[in-house]
């Protein structure tokens, strides 16, 4: 049965609030109107002016709209929003991943205490409908991990580098002249935003909530031509990867690093601001997912479809959370890391627990070895300000 119509409260009119309202008037059989649209800025734009507003108080305190679409960047001033929206009894679809990985707990009792629905697929992987495939069709015990190219800009970066042979410098200009990297880009290239859509993605893998805090992110910012000649006399490429992994013993493991990436695995071609994600289960092995990552009406368009999933009262049942025994992070995993360093002193600050490949040269020297996820996240704060690079070669122990 059909909700009744949806009268939208708009919140954001950058890119994504733009491509929504784009891709909107091209979905006639869906009953929804946009009443109001809240921006910053007064400005002449293509839309009548009456149809905007300047305080999100006034969409929130409006009785007649039903369903609050948020589209921000500021995380803090989209948490507020959202949790009075909901409180007030809206529906809320929203794409702000740094914002609900870092409240997710909070917005799952608020739903369950208000009986609201909140949405956001295209918080995690633009246009691929990765949050809706885990909730509804991998919701049962067989899911054994979730990896994936989980940023655009990092992703674009790279592929100028492999593809074009580009340097990391002016690969990043091109991706910022593009739109697909900010003029700071740290939140992509260091691995933040790859970070909070895997912590999204672990709540709807496994039903267990991470605080992002507690997290190893690692990024592409410290890459040398020496670590990019390295992967290319091995024919391996570098992706930015997420990974999510079920352990023994009801556990699970999850970080964001490098990793050199062989010829054979699915994610070597996901190039451009592509995203890719590869689903391994038990019973049906592996399963790809690949779409644009990035963009407008992409992400646009996995906001239409929330929209129109709330249009048919749907919402997530967090079912892993609710039917199957919780799972525990742990960080005691071992890993083997690519560490590329040029001073003695950097190098002591990892404990190796043993290395298979070393090399001594006049400007960089590297190491291959085995180390603890936990001896990583000790060295957290300090990664990016030492003159190393770390990737993952392969994958170990505890896989």
């Amino acid at each position: 049965m059909m909700k009744k119509k949806l009268k939208i409260g708009l919140i954001g009119f950058g890119v994504v609030g733009q491509g929504l309202y784009d891709v909107l008037q091209k979905s006639p059989a869906l009953d929804a109107e946009i009443l109001s649209i809240c921006v910053k800025n007064k400005k002449k734009r293509s839309l009548p002016d009456e149809l905007f507003c300047y305080n999100p108080d006034e969409i929130l305190n409006n009785g007649d709209i039903n369903l609050v679409v948020e589209l921000i960047s500021d995380a803090d001033e989209a948490y507020h929003i959202v949790k009075k929206s909901l409180l007030s009894g809206k529906d809320v679809v929203s794409a702000n991943k740094k914002m609900i990985a870092e409240n997710l707990e909070e917005l799952i009792q608020i739903q369950k205490e208000k009986n609201v629905s909140l949405l956001y697929e295209a918080s995690a992987c633009g246009s691929i409908p990765v949050i809706r495939n885990l909730e509804e069709y991998y919701d049962n015990d067989l899911l054994l991990s979730v990896t994936g190219i989980l940023n655009g800009s990092s992703n674009y970066i790279l592929s100028k580098i492999f593809d074009h042979n580009k340097d990391y410098d002016s690969a990043l200009k091109e991706a910022q002249e593009l739109g697909f990297a900010e003029a700071d880009p740290s939140f992509d290239v260091d691995g933040f935003d790859s970070l909070f859509k895997l912590i999204i993605l672990t709540a709807h893998s496994f039903g267990t909530v991470v605080n992002p805090k507690d997290v190893l992110h690692y990024g592409i910012s410290n890459i040398s031509d020496f670590d990019i000649q390295y992967a290319k006399e091995k024919d391996f490429k570098i992706k930015l990867v997420g990974q999510v992994e079920k352990l023994e013993n009801n556990k699970i493991s999850l970080f964001v690093l490098p990793r050199l990436v062989k010829r054979d695995k699915y994610i070597y071609n996901v190039e451009d601001e592509f995203n890719g994600v590869v689903i391994k289960g038990l019973a049906y092995d592996k399963q790809f997912m690949f779409g644009k990552g990035a963009g407008g009406h992409p992400t646009g368009s996995a906001v239409l479809s929330d929209i129109t999933a709330i249009a048919h009262n749907y919402r997530y049942e967090y079912k892993k959370m609710n039917y199957y025994s919780s799972f525990e992070y742990e960080k005691d995993v071992i890993i083997e890391i690519y560490l590329r360093y040029k001073k003695d002193e950097d190098l002591k600050k990892f404990k190796f627990d043993s290395i298979s490949e070393e090399y001594n040269g006049p400007e960089y020297n590297y190491k291959i070895g085995l180390i603890k996820i936990k001896d990583l996240m000790a060295l957290k704060d300090e990664l990016r300000s030492m003159d190393i690079f770390i990737a993952v070669t392969r994958k170990t122990l505890n896989y």
